[in-house]
Order: C-alpha cells, then sequence, then structure tokens
C-alpha cells in the first residue's frame, strides 16, 4: 500500500489550507460537507490521525471516528427529514477512492429518489452552507 500523503485536499482542509463547510469537530475528527454532493445533505467524516484509508487506520482512531459517523449521521438524516441514510467508505483506486486520507460519506435518503453521480461538478457555496447550518442546527438539538 503506498503510504499516506499529508498533501492530500482533506489534509489541506485540516490543516486550515483549503475552506470546508464544517458541520462537527472535535479532538479526533472532522465533519464538512461534500462539495460533489450525491444528494442533498451529503456530508464527510474525517479522522484528524493521518490515514490514507480503512486498512492502515490506528483501530483507536477507527473507534474514536464511527462515534462521529454515527453522531454526525443522526443528524443529517433529521436534517433533511430523511427516509433512510447512505454510508459509503472506499479504498484505494480499486476500491473507488479518490481521495487517500480516510473518509465517510453521509447521504441522507428519500423513498424513490436516486443518488446523484458523485463526479456531477461542483455544489453552489450558498447551498452547501445552508445544508451545514441545517446539520450544525440538528447536532444542537440532538446534543
Amino acid at each position: 500500500m503506498p503510504p499516506y500523503d499529508p498533501d492530500n485536499i482533506f489534509g489541506k482542509i485540516l490543516r486550515g489550507e483549503i475552506p470546508a463547510h464544517k458541520v462537527y469537530e472535535d479532538e479526533h475528527s472532522l465533519a464538512f460537507m461534500d462539495v460533489m454532493p450525491q444528494g442533498e445533505g451529503h456530508t464527510l467524516v474525517i479522522p484528524k490521525a493521518p490515514a490514507r484509508g480503512l486498512l492502515d487506520a490506528e483501530p483507536q482512531t477507527l473507534a474514536a471516528l464511527i462515534g462521529t459517523v454515527q453522531r454526525v449521521g443522526r443528524a443529517v438524516k433529521a436534517a433533511f427529514d430523511a427516509d433512510g441514510l447512505t454510508l459509503f467508505q472506499y479504498n484505494e483506486p480499486a476500491g473507488g477512492q479518490t481521495v487517500f486520507h480516510l473518509h465517510f460519506h453521509l447521504v441522507p435518503r428519500h423513498d424513490g429518489v436516486p443518488l446523484k453521480r458523485h463526479e456531477g461538478g461542483m455544489a453552489d457555496n450558498a447551498v452547501l452552507a445552508e445544508h451545514a447550518a441545517r446539520i450544525r442546527a440538528a447536532l444542537e438539538s440532538t446534543a
């Protein structure tokens, strides 16, 4: 497996070099809006610890991260009054991974509404900001 590259886009987001619409942050993880959403409210959750993917992450990193995935997932589902939630996690190019920093995709789902293509283009910043605010409000109401 290739080594972790700290100059990946999520590493740059963690260092504040690239802006992101953040929805949650703690000492171990960060959640923010996907700029190429497959549905309204598509959120990413990443560890702050360096890990290329699931297979090279430290067990304690995964343990902390999955708690954040669950907490943010509940808020994402509530914020968009979704019928369900799809969780994606890809590893290595053959597995569909394109950003080589461990991350989970949380996509709120509504019955009968298909996912958009992930390569469908960048979302409008104002829309992403509004979606992030909705998720933050849902997190506050469930805290």
